[in-house]
């Protein structure tokens, strides 16, 4: 993992939605820190009184920081409290893309053979959600094809449930299996490098500056 990706967050609020991408300028033991928030996101941030940073490096932790000002693409943060570790794990991003699953030992998981078409739905560290036009049992395993990382992968993941969806297939959550240190490493920089979609302006932000 190369020093800019080390030091890469994403910043959430207080509902776990995404903010922004921001690289930590401070050492990180610190109980004050600065970042440079990215993509020109720094007004979305600073409608919040108090974010959520999740590292993109494993090894450290997940906080909870209060925002004591900016300046320009800058801000300063108080650190509160760490927060659980599986918020990284389990972050799920919107994102889109064509791809493919496949059985895994047909005839014992599953009772197709070949492949059906999906639509990714989210991706996080942990699972992936998709559309299926082809009905999947919970429990069963099947092989998905990632296209959106840096080398495209074929990951082995589990069915969990079918999700509530007001479209005419199936909406699918499944988590991944049997994953090595590679893979896992190369789904976290894919989640951590899609884009922070920009949503309207609140009428009421978290922070009161009265």
């Amino acid at each position: 993992m190369s020093e800019g990706q080390k030091n890469l967050y994403l910043l959430l609020d207080s509902r776990n939605t995404p903010l922004a991408n921001a690289v930590l300028l401070t050492l990180p033991h610190i109980p004050e820190c600065r970042f440079r928030v990215l993509d020109d996101k720094v007004s979305v941030v600073m409608e919040h009184e108090s974010v959520r940073m999740v590292p993109m490096d494993k090894a450290s932790p997940v906080l909870l920081g209060r925002i004591l000002g900016c300046r320009g693409d800058e801000i300063r943060m108080e650190k509160l409290q760490r927060l659980d570790s599986e918020l990284r794990q389990n972050l799920r991003m919107p994102t889109h893309f064509q791809s493919f699953i496949y059985p895994i030992m047909p005839g014992v998981t599953s009772n197709w053979r070949g492949r059906r078409a999906i639509e990714a739905n989210d991706l996080s560290c942990g699972g992936i959600a998709f559309f299926c036009d082809r009905e999947l049992k919970k429990g069963e395993r099947v092989e998905v094809v990632i296209p959106i990382t840096t080398a495209p992968l074929v990951l082995r993941c589990k069915v969990l449930r079918k999700r509530p969806s007001n479209r005419s297939e199936s909406l699918y959550a499944a988590e991944f299996v049997d994953m090595c240190n590679d893979e896992e490493k190369l789904v976290r920089e894919a989640v951590f490098s899609i884009q922070v979609r920009g949503r309207p302006r609140a009428a009421t932000s978290e922070r009161d500056d009265n």
